[in-house]
């Protein structure tokens, strides 16, 4: 029996809104639910009481377990077999490695944070 995965982003972020966007597309992964983190506080706020802060990364649950920032990225890169576009072929093989994954997320953080702030939008999600 497959996992259940469930993919939470910012979706005020056009970077985390297209990439969750090509993931339920394009990813091939047949048993994820992809959820705006905007539009789901009341999970985002249990989620932040158990340390996992949606400003800090996306979050990635796989049936009892939780990953996140750079580790949720990696996971979910890892799951993406095959997908049906370029650009998503692209970025899964660059964040299947941990290395680049770790190496690369904190400049993904910044751009979030940039583009949130022109769009005059708040970083925080609760």
């Amino acid at each position: 029996m497959n996992a259940n995965l469930t993919f939470i982003y910012d979706g005020e972020c056009p970077f985390c809104n297209h990439f969750a966007e090509l993931l339920e597309l394009k990813s091939k992964i047949y048993n994820i639910s992809i959820l705006d983190g905007r539009k789901n506080q009341t999970l985002i706020s249990s989620l932040l009481k158990k340390g996992y802060d949606l400003d800090k990364g996306a979050i990635l649950i796989i049936d009892d377990n939780i990953f996140h920032g750079a580790e949720a990225i990696n996971t979910v890169c890892k799951q993406i077999n095959n997908p049906s576009g370029n650009l998503l072929r692209l970025l899964s093989i660059i964040f299947k490695s941990n290395k680049r994954t770790n190496l690369l997320f904190p400049f993904l953080l910044r751009a979030r944070r940039f583009a949130l702030i022109s769009k005059g939008v708040s970083t925080s999600l609760v």
